[in-house]
């Protein structure tokens, strides 16, 4: 009788259990719930938000673009915020060949509010003024609910 192991495949295989003989675990969390959503994540996520809530009064709003940037650039070379306070955000109309798009300071919103509730209320205003300065309206005319948050 021959008691001799069969040889393995060379390589790793797939493994079925950890070490310790537990096997797989579950999930951490369900599908649904993101594990680890970045500071940048979440902020984005609040544009958007803003975003779908003024497209459904503003359906030209889907021909605009809406961006997400950590800073802004100083106007000229040489400048520095000292000289003039650092925007929150800023409009650029269409030109030739480029959609209009608005654009939403990360880091400066993030000092100026305390919480995800100032924060979301703070960022909304920000959409709400870019979008009324691309269209030539008031903030007003664009959320009537502006300056209530």
């Amino acid at each position: 009788m021959d008691n001799r192991v069969p040889p393995r495949a060379a390589g790793p295989g797939p493994r079925r259990r950890d070490r310790h003989g537990r096997g797989m675990r579950g999930p951490i969390a369900p599908p649904q719930v993101p594990l680890a959503a970045s500071r940048a994540e979440v902020f984005a996520d609040l544009v958007q938000d803003s975003v779908e809530r003024l497209e459904r009064r503003w359906p030209q709003l889907a021909d605009i673009d809406f961006l997400v940037l950590d800073v802004p650039r100083p106007a000229g070379p040489g400048q520095s915020w000292s000289d003039e306070p650092v925007p929150l955000g800023d409009a650029f109309p269409a030109e030739a060949g480029k959609t209009a798009r608005v654009v939403v300071y990360r880091r400066p919103v993030e000092i100026r509010s305390k919480g995800r509730d100032e924060r979301a209320a703070l960022v909304h205003e920000i959409v709400v003024e870019q979008v009324a300065e691309l269209l030539g309206l008031t903030p007003e005319t664009v959320d009537p609910r502006y300056g209530e948050d």
